[in-house]
């Protein structure tokens, strides 16, 4: 009897090692899938930014309960600063015509804004609100790559924007560098394509401030990017404001217009 035991355990025992060991294999296979978070994370950066200097219209919509109250049309202009990999960006007011020609420059640390009638330009913060639910640093490209360092926190499916499921990668992203526009950003991103598809903003209090949703994907700039971001309010679902992107186009943008002591002499277009 004591054998038969001895056997038994014994054979317990190797069946509960071998499945120990496929176990670790299966957990092995699944994890040599997951791509490494800031590869992600430069995967979503080529998606929002064309790889060289461009400028991009924006309307941005602002709407309560559903139903349109104001809009804001710009111009931005994007140059990659070679040496810091930051984006310099020159936003210019395109509409209503009461706001027309004034304009936002974000170059390092700073984030300048123009008044023609004043011919003064003062510092503002990226989250100096712009219009509804969109600040000045969401209309901005920035590097999220330099910017933030990532962690993934697992594959989920969700439904986007247009109700549809995707497989999406789940990274937790916190700002390593004082430029970065929010201290803790979310971002799912699909699986296969790193098309951003939802993003979450906190205040430096962590605070959910805003819920991003990306989607209408077409051919801008030499790769498909979002036509239209959604920005919802974390606490009134009933405030949101619509960036639509149109009009993507390479152009060559000199040094000057990125100068703060330029821009009473800037005429873009």
């Amino acid at each position: 009897m004591k054998r038969y035991l001895t056997a038994r355990t014994v054979m317990g025992s190797a069946v509960f090692a071998i499945l120990m060991v496929l176990a670790m294999r299966v957990a092995q296979v699944e994890a040599s899938d997951q791509p490494p978070a800031n590869q992600i994370m430069e995967g979503i950066d080529r998606v929002r930014n064309p790889g060289q200097p461009y400028r991009v219209t924006m309307a941005l919509t602002e709407y309560v309960n559903g139903k349109a109250r104001d809009r804001n049309g710009l111009v931005v202009y994007v140059k990659q600063n070679e040496q810091s990999r930051q984006f310099n960006n020159l936003v210019r007011y395109a509409e209503p015509p009461r706001d027309a020609g004034k304009m936002v420059l974000f170059k390092g640390k700073d984030l300048w804004f123009y008044d023609p009638n004043s011919k003064a330009s003062i510092r503002i913060s990226p989250q100096q609100r712009l219009l509804g639910q969109a600040a000045e640093g969401d209309v901005l490209s920035v590097n999220l790559a330099r910017d933030y360092t990532a962690k993934l926190v697992g594959e989920e499916t969700l439904q986007d924007a247009d109700h549809n499921s995707r497989d999406c990668w789940h990274l937790d992203m916190t700002a390593t560098t004082a430029d970065a526009v929010y201290n803790h950003v979310e971002f799912w991103a699909e699986r296969g394509t790193n098309h951003p598809i939802k993003g979450k903003f906190y205040s430096d209090s962590g605070r959910l401030l805003k819920i991003a949703y990306y989607h209408k994907y077409e051919e801008q700039a030499g790769g498909l990017r979002p036509a239209q971001v959604i920005l919802i309010d974390a606490v009134n679902s009933n405030l949101a404001t619509t960036i639509d992107y149109t009009e993507y186009r390479f152009q060559d943008i000199p040094d000057s217009w990125l100068q703060r002591d330029y821009l009473p002499r800037l005429k873009p277009e």
